[in-house]
């Protein structure tokens, strides 16, 4: 299979970047990996795993001998010709991308008509043709381009890089987008063939609808509070119906992460850019940051005023299964319990180092129990299997107070219940 498959190079190697070089070593390509993180590059060397992903480390060890790290891209433009751009686009200050990182490729890429870039890196709708303009200014015109933007999900994306459920490919014709095409053939997955600014746009579509689904959920579990329902009998109810469907249905204190919030703010920048306010999507952000501060008014009423109070977050990290803490409503919380007055103990089984490069004012427990101890509430962040398989009865003991706030409506309310403390979730009974 390796013999049949041709090599590719892959710039970047963040979460993007680094699951689909090991999904594609998987597949049988050579891999030549280029970062210019000279420190991450040397731990990949060693084959140390900078990232935390389920997963990623066995399959990477799986296909050492087809991965190739480098600081360097020549030995990328010597062996492939499909050059995967998969380097960050963080949000400035406006809420535009920052495209830095991408222009920097431009800038690194010598003129030729052997090879194309692969646009994986979440870009704005017109980047393409930008691209393709300051190339063809740089004397590099023949250079191919095609978006190909990726759907990983933190958490699973070994899974879903393996097993997509569509793979989108933006060209305008030429051996560039049909090699991506070929590329991609042995996951079997339905593929989109189109233009490049509508695959651009499938990308920050598909997540600014997804992030719709949670903040109208959410908005629905606030009426649901008013009213005496219960929203997660709602969402089952709403989700048997298929032109709805059951996912992001899940109430909570709101969506985080390194995709959601940036793509939102993103295609509302876009949409502003060209003269065109997208209300929806104002609406969606102020939901979702709404929401996260909720869980301070549920303290307040439980516990009359936080001042002096011990509160515990279990969880920190934006959802289970990553250590990844940008836009992670734990982040708002804290600051939140912190500036009323409480003292914050947390644990999360993965992402403590980079939460203590972000936040401070939090006692970082080494377990669930010793965060629970004398804390007159705990409050559930993040819904990592082993805080649904506690034993509540002995939180109970180690507890001063007696109140859970279920931020992700993911505990059993009788097993909290029965263990003497005061469960409340987020828009149920």
């Amino acid at each position: 299979m390796n013999a049949a498959r041709a090599p590719i190079a892959v710039i970047g190697t963040g979460y993007v970047g680094l699951v689909t070089a090991a999904g594609f070593a998987e597949l049988g390509s050579e891999v030549w990996c280029m970062d210019i993180d000279a420190a991450k590059v040397a731990r990949l060397q060693a084959k140390e795993v900078p990232i935390y992903e389920p997963d990623l480390e066995q399959l990477l060890a799986r296909n050492t001998e087809r991965l190739h790290f480098s600081t360097e891209l020549g030995q990328a433009l010597e062996h492939a010709r499909l050059l995967l751009v998969a380097v960050g686009t963080p949000a400035t200050y406006s809420g535009d991308a920052d495209l830095s990182a991408v222009m920097a490729v431009l800038d690194a890429i010598p003129a030729s008509g052997r090879h194309a870039l692969v646009m994986k890196s979440t870009v704005p709708c017109g980047t393409g043709a930008s691209v393709k303009r300051i190339l063809s200014q740089q004397g590099k015109g023949e250079l191919g381009y095609v978006s190909c933007p990726e759907f990983l999900k933190e958490g699973s994306a070994v899974h879903d890089f393996l097993h997509p459920d569509r793979v989108i490919v933006g060209d305008d014709g030429g051996w560039a987008g049909d090699a991506v095409v070929e590329l991609y053939a042995p996951l079997r997955a339905p593929v989109v063939r189109t233009d490049i600014v509508s695959a651009e746009m499938v990308k920050l579509a598909s997540n600014a609808f997804l992030s719709t689904k949670i903040s109208f959920i959410n908005e629905i579990a606030n009426v649901c509070e008013e009213t005496g329902a219960d929203v997660v009998e709602v969402a089952r109810g709403m989700g048997l119906d298929e032109r709805i469907g059951p996912k992001f249905l899940q109430a909570g204190i709101g969506y985080g992460g390194s995709c959601f919030p940036k793509d939102v703010d993103a295609l509302k920048q876009l949409a502003g850019n060209s003269g065109y306010h997208f209300q929806l999507l104002t609406a969606v952000i102020e939901v979702n940051e709404l929401q996260k501060r909720r869980v301070i008014g549920k303290l307040h009423k439980h516990l009359g005023g936080l001042v002096g109070k011990r509160v515990a977050l279990f969880g920190l990290a934006f959802k289970p299964n990553t250590d990844d803490m940008r836009e992670a409503s734990s982040l708002v919380l804290s600051a939140r319990l912190n500036a009323d007055g409480a003292a914050v103990a947390a644990y999360d089984p993965v992402a403590e180092d980079q939460a203590r490069e972000l936040v401070s004012g939090i006692d970082f427990a080494a377990s669930p129990l010793e965060a629970a101890s004398e804390a007159d509430a705990v409050v559930l962040v993040t819904e990592w299997p082993e805080f649904l398989k506690l034993d509540w009865r002995l939180v109970a003991e180690r507890m001063r107070g007696r109140v859970v706030i279920d931020g992700r409506n993911a505990l059993d309310p009788d097993a909290v219940r029965a263990a003497g403390l005061a469960y409340e979730g987020i828009g149920r009974r």
